[in-house]
């Protein structure tokens, strides 16, 4: 259940006047959502249809007998490899957005993303150190290196932004720039000098891909979202509290120090799940949060789920996209959400000269 403690003011609460309800957003993105993965899992360059799609997955997921009116061909390349690989698109876009959400909110900065607090950077940088000691993406060693590297951001950032026991939102921005330009060049370092044969999939890796997908990969990243989801929806009052002002959110009962730490700690683990499975992917977790605001408004209790929903919709056709548009060869997924929410963010500052959360 969310906090009922700490909740703002109720002015702070309500949406923006729209055509369309909450539910009515809600139910129009779980069904887009569930269209747009049948849909996609047939896209390819051997096509499925998503009836025949529908019946693969049926016949997977459903107990009972089903006959088979499809080819070996046509099963392999729906449950085999493209259901893994679109399901996890629908993760890491998932949790990207969650972990964007809870950094605006937390941090009171608008660009907040998982890249601003040094978080991407350093598991990256912890995933490169382990492919060049020779594991494979997902490799556990990939993954351990991945969460370590985003650990130790966290860690180093709450040391660099603490003051007096407390941590200050300036001093936090300004210290994850920093060590994300840090880590940034360290694992450029590490790629220049690594051995020319893992240069291309280290580069690949670092602008984005989830070309490696398999049922196996899916339990990390959904792992790192139930938990984010489940401590999000429980720190909602906390959240919207926070955007109020540190003064005010102490006056409902939010300990503002500690709650920091903690979504750090959160966000740091949910960062270094994904990366270790997709790489660096930017742009999702900035923009989708504030798509989702123009539609139901800044309060969490709507904003936490359209975002989920809208994070994943949204990487599931950027994955497709980086697939088909130029096959045979395969686009780095971070290309083309930087080619996406670089124009929407322009748009967004043009249309909203003078910022703000709400």
């Amino acid at each position: 259940m969310p906090s009922s403690t700490c909740a703002p003011p109720a002015a702070k609460q309500t949406a923006p006047p729209s055509r369309l309800s909450f539910p009515a957003v809600l139910t129009l993105l779980t069904i887009g959502l569930a269209t747009g993965i049948v849909v996609c899992i047939g896209i390819g360059p051997i096509g499925v249809s998503p009836a025949t799609t529908l019946k693969v997955l049926a016949a997977h997921l459903l107990p009972g007998e089903h006959t088979a009116d499809w080819s070996l061909v046509e099963e392999r390349i729906v449950w085999v490899f493209r259901t893994p690989r679109v399901l996890l698109a629908a993760l890491v876009g998932a949790s990207l957005a969650l972990v964007g959400v809870i950094l605006q909110a937390v941090v009171r900065n608008p660009l907040a993303d998982p890249y601003l607090l040094g978080a991407s950077s350093g598991a990256a940088l912890g995933a490169v150190i382990g492919l060049v000691l020779g594991a494979s993406v997902p490799g556990l060693l990939v993954s351990g290196s991945a969460f370590g590297g985003s650990a130790l951001a966290c860690f180093l950032v709450y040391l660099l932004a603490s003051r007096g026991g407390r941590i200050e939102p300036l001093r936090l921005v300004l210290a994850g720039v920093a060590l994300s330009y840090l880590f940034s060049a360290v694992t450029s370092w590490i790629t220049v000098t690594a051995e020319h044969g893992k240069l291309p999939g280290l580069l690949f890796f670092l602008l984005g891909s989830i070309s490696s997908a398999s049922w196996a990969t899916l339990a990390l990243p959904g792992a790192g979202l139930a938990l984010g989801a489940a401590y999000a929806w429980w720190r909602t009052g906390h959240l919207n509290a926070i955007m109020t002002g540190d003064e005010t959110a102490t006056s409902l009962g939010v300990d503002v120090s500690r709650f920091r730490v903690e979504t750090l700690l959160v966000t740091s683990l949910m960062v270094g799940c994904v990366v270790a499975v997709a790489g660096g992917i930017g742009f999702v977790g900035m923009v989708v949060p504030h798509a989702c605001r123009l539609l139901v408004g800044a309060d969490h209790r709507r904003l936490l789920p359209v975002s989920l929903l809208g994070g994943a919709l949204l990487l599931v056709a950027v994955d497709t996209v980086a697939r088909t548009a130029a096959a045979p060869r395969e686009l780095p997924i971070g290309v083309v959400t930087a080619l996406i929410g670089a124009p929407f963010f322009l748009w967004l500052l043009r249309s909203r000269p003078t910022g703000g959360m709400a």
